[in-house]
């Protein structure tokens, strides 16, 4: 595998990112990796690589660099953690992405075909609200364990998700204090009514952050894997074959 860790200028500043994609000739379909709350670590480069090794270059930016460069999660720092999370918006997210993908445009290994996008937690309303944004790109998004994915506040996801033109799938914990069973039933009712080709599915026995495996407690191994398997598969009925 070929990994790289760079800065990616954008108008905020210098957005560190890890890029990981097989060895070989050739190009690799794009996949943009947004990162969970407590941050760009080694647990989400290892999710990266498992992504690449099938034949993907991937993309993990650490989305606080308008904040600090790297943030380790602690248990007495998870206010910090609170206000590095609200201070992103789904504009300045996109803005992110919009420069990851000017950047894979100049990369050999990096297709310019149809992409793929995954958020999770935080991010799951940033891959909503990408795929909107990027809809003419972006042709499969997934949203894993993804809060404040329907709600009254003006930039919510769901308001320009008429836009989208691939498809959107929502993995869902069965328990979730952050995306309790009333929003993700008001995003999918809301969904029925756009047209858009989604699919909202719940994982029975799992809470928050099931697909993490260093979430002690909270990891459930056969979830996790049945998200890697639904994730591909949604990649690869989209068109973003792996090289």
């Amino acid at each position: 595998m070929i990994e790289q860790e760079l800065d990616i200028s954008t108008a905020d500043g210098a957005m560190n990112t890890f890029i990981t994609h097989p060895e070989g000739q050739g190009s690799y379909p794009v996949v943009i990796f947004l990162m969970d709350a407590p941050g760009k670590r080694e647990e989400l480069h290892d999710m990266a690589r498992r992504i690449a090794t099938v034949g993907y270059y991937v993309m993990l930016p650490n989305l606080y660099y308008r904040r600090v460069r790297e943030f380790v999660m602690q248990p007495h720092r998870r206010e910090e953690m609170f206000a590095h999370m609200d201070s992103l918006s789904n504009a300045m997210v996109c803005a992110d992405i919009a420069e990851l993908f000017a950047h894979a445009q100049q990369a050999d290994a990096a297709a310019d075909g149809p992409a793929g996008c995954v958020g999770y937690c935080m991010s799951g309303p940033f891959a909503f609200a990408a795929a909107a944004a990027f809809a003419g790109r972006i042709q499969a998004s997934a949203s894993l364990h993804g809060v404040r994915l329907f709600s009254d506040a003006a930039d919510s996801p769901h308001r320009t998700a008429a836009a989208i033109s691939g498809e959107m799938y929502f993995g869902c914990a069965e328990t979730d204090e952050w995306a309790p069973p009333e929003m993700i039933r008001g995003l999918s009712d809301y969904l029925q009514g756009t047209g858009i080709r989604h699919q909202v599915e719940w994982y029975p026995g799992t809470l928050h952050g099931f697909v993490f495996p260093q979430r002690e407690g909270m990891y459930h191994k056969a979830a996790a894997e049945r998200h890697w398997e639904q994730l591909f598969a949604l990649f690869r009925r989209n068109g973003i074959a792996p090289a």
